[in-house]
């Protein structure tokens, strides 16, 4: 697949974070219902659906294997985000046996489609097949693929930013920055925003910078949940905000609050700003050049330390779940035990796509697809990773509305405290009416 096409497939699924949660936070909750009974038709396809993803489109092109494993045709359906959103719904909302295995973003959706008993629990399955080997995934994603106790899905695809940087303009700095305190100083040095260059560049757009911003929060000693409140309104989220919010205001482009990925992306690899953190998943887009100039330049590190070290994001940010009213539950585990095998998840990282578990990522053959700066930037990542980048609610895109208000505040030149107090409150009053753990 082309770099283009895969930045364009991330760029796709990222509109789902606002859409699922929201599209489906009043359903009704599906509970009570019955799993899908009967017996399938020896001749029925084990229907799949996925976002069309270099994931997917990878695993397609093998499934020729698995249906001579199992001797039973597989139908692969693969979709945008909001067809995929839209598809769920409808389906799910209707106890529908149409759909088997589902690909979905354990912290966009899981929580929720849980609580509407959409998704099969895999827990004996997981854990009953030493082969399998569920320990072998990485701490971090595992962690997030469980719900009330129950492992609902199994993650594929994982994701960590990195911190991509000018090699040509640190060499006389001492290589890239190791702290937090070491990015700012070196951005302030850097830029030079009279001739249109800048320190740093990052998503700053309320929303979208959420997840982005989650790695400098952890790193400054906060958290969005605090024993079941909100953390936001710390003083260790607070410095946080303020952090985030005077780097880019001091050393970023002009109109950073409208910056999502698809803005903010561009500029770095353009040769317009000296640092970037984002997704190590984009990588590729800066070694291109049909759409970088900076191919040559760009470095990447592991995420700089703040005031509680560096504790980046380590996340799935696709995982593959059964549909609790499939007709083949048995089929669709044979399924996600192949395409999330061992095996599978090496080759399919040795092309380029990280997966989830300890043993590809230390295997050295599996990373030889990636730069080795990356490789190791990641793995390094990986090691340090917490396993969410968003709050872990029900209505995910309401609570990023919310946590984002006060790094619009720090963008904009604003007192910072006082937003966040007063968004500390709204979250806090959120939490309740999310009300996540009420029993069904």
């Amino acid at each position: 697949m082309s770099t283009s096409s895969q930045f364009l497939s991330r760029r796709s699924f990222g509109k789902l974070a606002a859409g699922v949660a929201a599209a489906a936070a009043g359903t009704v909750s599906l509970g009570a219902c019955s799993p899908g009974s009967g017996t399938a038709s020896a001749n029925a396809p084990l229907r799949i659906m996925a976002i069309n993803h270099v994931w997917s489109q990878a695993i397609k092109r093998r499934l020729k294997r698995f249906e001579d494993r199992v001797g039973r045709r597989v139908s692969m359906t693969l979709l945008t985000a909001d067809q995929l959103s839209n598809s769920y719904n409808v389906k799910l909302n209707a106890s529908g046996t149409d759909v088997d295995v589902m690909m979905v973003r354990a912290l966009q959706d899981q929580l929720l489609f849980g609580r509407n008993g959409w998704l099969t629990d895999l827990t004996d399955r997981v854990k009953g097949e030493p082969a399998y080997d569920w320990p072998d995934f990485q701490d971090a994603p595992r962690e997030v693929s469980v719900t009330d106790g129950k492992v609902l899905s199994v993650p594929v695809v994982t994701e960590r930013p990195a911190l991509y940087y000018r090699k040509d303009l640190v060499e006389d700095l001492g290589g890239p920055p190791r702290t937090l305190d070491d990015l700012m100083e070196m951005s302030l040095e850097l830029a030079d925003r009279g001739r249109n260059f800048f320190g740093y560049v990052g998503r700053g757009q309320r929303n979208g910078a959420v997840s982005q911003w989650s790695s400098f929060l952890y790193s400054f000693g906060g958290d969005f949940v605090v024993d079941g409140k909100s953390g936001i309104g710390s003083p260790e989220a607070v410095a946080a905000y303020a952090y985030y919010g005077g780097l880019l205001k001091r050393t970023g482009p002009p109109g950073a609050t409208n910056m999502s990925l698809e803005q903010a992306m561009p500029i770095f690899a353009q040769g317009k700003a000296a640092f970037y953190v984002d997704a190590d998943a984009i990588y590729s887009n800066f070694l291109d050049p049909k759409i970088s100039t900076v191919g040559k330049t760009v470095g990447f590190a592991p995420f700089p330390a703040g005031p509680a070290g560096a504790r980046p994001h380590n996340i799935p940010s696709w995982s593959l779940g059964i549909n609790r009213f499939s007709l083949l539950r048995d089929e669709a585990w044979e399924f996600v035990r192949w395409a999330s095998g061992p095996e599978m998840v090496a080759e399919l990282q040795a092309a380029g796509i990280p997966g989830a578990r300890k043993s590809a990522w230390s295997d050295a053959k599996t990373l030889a697809a990636f730069p080795a700066e990356l490789a190791e930037t990641m793995r390094i990542n990986a090691e340090r990773g917490i396993g969410y980048d968003r709050p872990q609610v029900l209505q995910v895109g309401r609570s990023r509305d919310i946590v984002g208000r006060p790094l619009v505040a720090g963008i904009l030149g604003e007192a910072v405290a006082p937003v966040a107090r007063d968004a500390n409150a709204e979250f806090d009053d959120f939490l309740v009416r999310d009300n996540r753990h009420r029993e069904s």
